[in-house]
């Protein structure tokens, strides 16, 4: 699991496929699918670890 830091996912959503990976990853909770796109939903939960953008088959996430 990556650690903590300042960066948070963000999501092309042009590239996201919906297949949840990401979502699944998250042990905060703080992405979830709406209407089939990664959505982050609780930003104030995410801890920034990076799991999400590595488990991401499509790179469609990066920490910024």
């Amino acid at each position: 699991m990556g650690e903590p830091s300042d960066k948070r996912p963000k999501i092309d959503v042009d590239e996201c496929t919906g297949c949840g990976l990401c979502v699944d990853v998250c042990d905060k909770e703080a992405l979830d699918l709406v209407d089939d796109i990664c959505t982050v939903i609780k930003a104030d939960a995410c801890e920034g670890c990076g799991d999400c953008a590595e488990e991401c088959p499509t790179e469609a996430i990066t920490m910024e």
